[in-house]
């Protein structure tokens, strides 16, 4: 099955009064760091705080009574499974959920809320695909009614109506998009729409460094699925994009980025602090691509999604960790420290800058030997500090081995 134009303009009447028309916001951080005219759309606020309401809800309402008679089951990091709670309890469907272990408490909450008795949330497995692969098989064991996360013509179109409010909203189609791609839904859907309506508009699809799967089915000519998967971004962490998703950039090109984690915990940080906008990891990705000079041209009247909003403020300390990392004012090192009075009275007053704090200390001392190792985390009081805390580093006696981010044992670190 193809996506058409006109499937997202069915999809967009057949939506009005269930989703948000949500807001087409200018964004002045960002205007003011590319030069150019960037609008957010604000897809957070939707009333699952995501897009993917959208999808499900367009592929419910266009099942046959005999569909309607069985259970619907679906597989989701989190988004979808809102999308398709909501649209179950609206439609009144019944609906069997399966998520990853990985899925936080806060979406699996808003699952069971939007749902209500309608909906059962099975948990299992440690990513998105696994999920999917237990509700395919539930489907095949028991008939239920499968509803792809994104790899159906029907969600694709759902997804595809946000970029007929863009330009709607906007009274005109945006010189660049950026969008977030996980599996390929709502880029393959905006793609399509605009392709037909507005062909001169530039769609920049985003992914995150460690999940790019669309990049490698590009590359391929096909789906191919990733050997290793960063699961960090949970939103957008797909092992194997979709036929139908591939199929539609395949057909019309796209430019796709990536973005580092540690720089989309940097944009989160400041979606939070400087513009009151409390974004997921695949919600910051549009924006976050942004961070990136030279991507948009400065004029260009510029559109990100902020695709989710369902983020769990457990996980802010992991995201602010990243962000300090990022931003290089984080670091850590392995300390050997004289097992003698007053060691760490020298490393403080002779290595650490006034500015410099110490945000863990773990030291191991050991009888009959002469040196004690520490892991000691320091936070500094800007980036071109660090230069100077080396130089006074190799000029003292302690010896100290500075973890690289890209060193495994970081992966204990954050």
């Amino acid at each position: 099955m193809s996506v058409e134009a006109a499937a997202v303009d069915a999809a967009y009447e057949r939506l009005q009064g269930v989703v948000a028309r949500t807001p087409l916001q200018r964004h002045e951080r960002l205007s003011a760091r590319t030069g150019a005219d960037v609008w957010l759309k604000r897809e957070d606020l939707q009333v699952v705080r995501s897009y993917k309401l959208r999808g499900a809800y367009n592929l419910l309402a266009q099942l046959d009574p005999d569909q309607r008679d069985r259970p619907i089951v679906c597989a989701s990091a989190g988004n979808h499974a809102q999308g398709v709670a909501f649209a179950c309890r609206a439609l009144e469907l019944r609906a069997r959920i399966f998520v990853p272990r990985t899925t936080p408490r806060q979406k699996r909450d808003r699952i069971a809320l939007l749902g209500g008795d309608r909906v059962e949330t099975i948990v299992g497995g440690d990513t998105y695909d696994a999920a999917s692969a237990a509700a395919r098989e539930d489907a095949e064991r028991t008939g239920a009614v499968m509803v792809p996360a994104f790899d159906h013509p029907d969600v694709i179109a759902g997804q595809g109506t946000v970029a007929r409010e863009i330009a709607e909203q906007l009274g005109t189609a945006p010189d660049v998009v950026v969008v977030p791609v996980g599996g390929g839904g709502l880029v393959s859907g905006m793609t399509t729409w605009l392709a037909k309506h507005h062909p001169a508009t530039r769609v920049l699809g985003v992914e995150p460094r460690g999940a790019a799967s669309m990049a490698a089915a590009i590359a391929a000519g096909r789906p191919v699925e990733l050997a290793a998967l960063d699961g960090f971004v949970d939103g957008a962490a797909v092992r194997k994009v979709g036929a139908h998703t591939h199929g539609v950039l395949a057909e019309h090109p796209i430019d796709l980025r990536e973005v580092d984690p540690g720089v989309l915990c940097e944009e989160m940080l400041d979606l939070f602090d400087v513009d009151g906008i409390i974004a997921e990891p695949a919600g910051a990705l549009a924006t976050a691509a942004l961070r990136t000079s030279g991507l948009v041209a400065p004029g260009d009247t510029v559109v990100a999604v902020v695709s989710g909003g369902n983020h769990d403020v457990s996980r802010y300390a992991e995201v602010i960790e990243r962000a300090l990392v990022s931003r290089g004012v984080k670091h850590y090192f392995l300390v050997e420290f004289p097992q003698e009075p007053g060691a760490l009275r020298r490393f403080l007053d002779e290595v650490l800058g006034p500015d410099d704090d110490i945000t863990l200390f773990e030291y191991v001392k050991r009888t009959n030997r002469e040196f004690g190792p520490a892991l000691v985390g320091l936070e500094l009081g800007a980036p071109e500090d660090l230069a100077p805390l080396l130089a006074r580093l190799d000029a003292s006696p302690i010896s100290a081995q500075k973890l690289s981010p890209e060193d495994p044992t970081f992966r204990f670190l954050i």
